[in-house]
């Protein structure tokens, strides 16, 4: 009878123990994600900020232009015979042929239409895209006129 007595308070008090370190437990974790929530707020304040602030950069995300670097194909001309200048333009695809090894595709950018041959097989028609590639071209001389036109070569 005198260990059960003495018992039931020793329960009690580890009882009343385990559930201030579990409420302290508790208390520190609802710290701790404070804590990180107001970390994670401040870095996407941050961030959107830094994102704002940069303006108008190189890159548009609404049509992935690449800048002052994108040449019209208006532009284009017939390259000096020794020439290998080199051009980027951005434009849809508006049609493709297979060849053996590349296929061709003819893009349009508004301004024009160009073939470019690529070793790229999967672009579809209507898709945006940008090449950076070398201008050629090629002489097709038939009943005594020139039938010969600018392409761009992918490199």
């Amino acid at each position: 009878m005198e260990t059960w007595r003495y018992s039931f308070p020793v329960c009690s008090v580890i009882k009343l123990a385990t559930r201030q370190v579990l409420m302290q437990k508790f208390a520190q974790s609802v710290d701790f994600m404070r804590q990180t929530k107001n970390f994670s707020l401040v870095l996407t304040f941050f961030l959107v900020g830094g994102l704002c602030s940069c303006g108008k950069s190189g890159l548009n995300a609404n049509n992935f232009r690449l800048g002052a670097n994108v040449t019209p194909i208006r532009e284009i001309k017939k390259p000096a015979q020794d020439n290998q200048a080199q051009v980027y333009i951005q434009g849809k695809v508006a049609k493709h042929a297979p060849l053996m090894k590349q296929r061709v595709y003819q893009i349009d950018d508004s301004t024009g239409k160009i073939w470019v041959v690529t070793n790229q097989t999967n672009l579809k028609e209507g898709q945006e895209v940008v090449f950076r590639a070398k201008v050629r071209y090629k002489s097709i001389p038939l009943a005594g006129k020139e039938f010969g036109e600018v392409y761009l070569e992918e490199e």
